[in-house]
């Protein structure tokens, strides 16, 4: 992931290969494939692994997964090439030294701290809002006090209702290690609006130099 000094700046849920070529051209130093087949945003392993093999260097490529096996887990990342794995779901904290993969647990700001407690030291977490069906891409906002609070304690990507209004007001207040959005930038799921993504990105970026 990137060094302290720079925002992770994180566009899920990608489908298509214009749309991730232009979020990092417009500076976006993360993207997220999604490999649960229950998501709307749901990609195959062999058309992520042509996306990601067209990306510059230095782009940090995050899979995200829910409960699936740790083989499964490996598989996937293998034939990809990502260089991220996001647990969305109820991995338990053996999954850390099971992968060989850095990984990125979600949580909730209500229990961050048990899992901080849990998962390996220097774990960083994206704290997004409850959903036990759809997991991610709620478009619901987290508790931003909240999200300061454990951000002061631990590094964190912040998720949940972020959009290129409110993330620059998000990083200032919380001060997160990186930002994630999904459906705050789409025209519909899995199909990124880039008129969305480029505002936000500047914004997200404009917060970093301003705090």
């Amino acid at each position: 992931m990137t060094e302290d000094t720079t925002l992770f700046v994180k566009i899920c849920g990608m489908t298509r290969l214009s749309d991730a070529l232009h979020a990092v051209e417009h500076g976006a130093n993360a993207l997220g494939f999604v490999f649960w087949p229950q998501s709307p945003r749901y990609i195959s392993p062999d058309r992520a692994a042509t996306i990601i093999a067209a990306l510059p260097a230095g782009v940090s490529t995050v899979g995200v997964f829910v409960n699936e096996s740790v083989d499964g887990i490996k598989g996937v990342a293998s034939e990809t090439g990502i260089s991220i794995i996001q647990l969305h779901g109820d991995e338990p904290p053996t999954y850390a030294d099971a992968l060989d993969w850095p990984v990125l647990p979600a949580t909730t700001v209500e229990e961050i701290e048990q899992a901080s407690a849990a998962w390996p030291k220097g774990t960083i977490f994206l704290v997004d809002a409850v959903d036990p069906v759809r997991r991610g891409g709620t478009g619901r906002t987290v508790d931003w006090q909240q999200a300061a609070s454990a951000a002061r304690a631990r590094r964190i990507v912040l998720a949940g209702g972020l959009t290129p209004d409110n993330v620059a007001d998000a990083v200032v207040m919380v001060r997160p290690f990186g930002v994630d959005v999904s459906s705050g930038v789409e025209n519909a799921p899995g199909v990124k609006n880039e008129d969305k993504v480029a505002r936000f990105l500047a914004s997200a970026r404009s917060a970093r130099d301003e705090r």
